[in-house]
């Protein structure tokens, strides 16, 4: 599945979804995963919570890097910036300190090897073709 990742040093989730400098995409599975690309954006909004009103839509460009995105992880999202992320089909989860992004990575895996919890089983059948055993939540 194609994960992507909030970042401004390209090591570790430490963006916000609007201010993010670049996004990490990578391909995820049980076992591997691989650096798809890295895009960078010019315009990126502060991480004060105050956005301009220009009329431009400065996330458009954010929000297209996310076709065929299962998961967005970042540190914070807005509320109408996540619920246009969800419209395009991405979980967005945000996460609560900067985190190292080979250390996210390996947690996705974890939970893809173990008993994924419901949102993710359904996010592992509808974009990478596995299928899950329904009495032990494990997947095959």
């Amino acid at each position: 599945m194609r994960v992507a990742f909030a970042t401004h040093d390209l090591h570790r989730v430490d963006a916000h979804f609007a201010s993010a400098r670049t996004f990490m995409l990578f391909d995820v599975s049980v076992d591997q995963h691989a650096l798809l690309e890295a895009v960078q954006f010019d315009a990126a909004s502060n991480e004060d919570g105050v956005h301009q009103e220009d009329g431009e839509d400065r996330l458009a460009a954010k929000l297209d890097v996310l076709d065929g995105v299962a998961l967005l992880f970042v540190r914070a999202i807005g509320g109408p910036a996540a619920a246009r992320v969800v419209k395009r089909m991405v979980h967005p989860i945000k996460l609560a300190d900067d985190e190292p992004i080979p250390q996210v990575i390996a947690r996705i895996q974890t939970m893809m090897r173990g008993t994924p919890p419901p949102w993710l089983r359904k996010i592992m059948q509808q974009n990478g073709g596995f299928t899950v055993d329904e009495e032990t939540g494990e997947p095959h």
